[in-house]
């Protein structure tokens, strides 16, 4: 029987602790925070975001590069949530 191969594994969330973010996660943070504020100004709260990287990449002597770009993750969101969501952007496309 032939293995199946590995999954890689999953993105890494944002570290809540340990050495200091770089600063493309920082800016990843204060993206997701103006994202955050922007929306419950909107009365909308997505309850899952946060800020992830993305595999690390092997530099082929089994270290690991810093960080060259983190992502914001937006989660998951109700039915009505996503309807609040297309209305407020609707509203401001249109505004």
């Amino acid at each position: 029987m032939t293995p199946s191969p590995q999954k890689p594994p999953l993105p890494r969330r944002t570290p809540r602790t340990g050495p200091p973010a770089t600063a493309r996660v920082q800016e990843a943070v204060a993206a997701r925070d103006d994202l955050a504020a922007a929306l419950s100004g909107a009365g909308i709260q997505l309850p899952a975001m946060d800020v992830r990287t993305p595999w690390p990449d092997a530099d082929g002597e089994g270290s690991t590069r810093p960080t060259r770009y983190a992502l914001v993750h937006l989660g998951i969101c109700s039915a009505p949530v996503a309807h609040a969501l297309a209305a407020v952007i609707r509203k401001g496309a249109t505004g």
